[in-house]
């Protein structure tokens, strides 16, 4: 099983709609059996609370139900984990500097990305904006990445591993 955890500030917003998503598009492929995901904050603020509210109505109005409660990332997701998805530099550099100081050496590149490294139409930005701050619009504009990049990485995975799934 191919663990995947997408990590952002507080884990209601940007982080949670990438691991719905995400689940999404293995349902899609049939790829259930061979990868899981989960979502956590390199902050505990929001520990224990559902996705932001304006995230889920946009989820939904995608198909797609919210009902992950915001976790801190911790020392266990280094080990469970074979992918760390960030969703901007402050958090890359976050999980960077926990993994050293959990494990002693910082996580290979091949298992920390920056996650709109993924989307086909980034034009040279590598975060995902934090919508929390702005209006509706922002939280669709977020859904619209993750969903690119959600495809991509997980083309990327498909090739990376030999996966075999079908389209539904």
């Amino acid at each position: 099983m191919i663990r995947v955890l997408f990590v952002c500030l507080g884990n209601i917003c940007r982080s949670p709609i990438a691991e719905g998503v995400f689940c999404e598009l293995v349902k899609e492929r049939n790829l259930e059996k061979y990868i899981s995901c989960d979502s956590a904050g390199t902050a505990a603020y929001h520990t224990g609370s559902l996705p932001d509210r304006r995230m889920r109505s946009v989820a939904e109005g995608h198909g797609i139900k919210l009902t992950h409660q915001a976790r801190q990332l911790c020392q266990k997701d280094f080990a469970d984990f074979h992918y760390l998805l960030a969703m901007d530099t402050s958090n890359f550099d976050h999980i960077r500097k926990e993994s050293f100081k959990y494990l002693g050496s910082y996580l290979p590149e091949s298992q920390l990305y920056l996650y709109r490294m993924f989307d086909p139409e980034r034009l040279g930005s590598s975060i995902v904006p934090d919508p929390f701050y702005d209006q509706l619009p922002a939280f669709e504009e977020v859904y619209r990445i993750v969903r690119r990049s959600g495809t991509s990485f997980l083309d990327f995975l498909i090739e990376k591993h030999g996966l075999q799934g079908n389209e539904v």
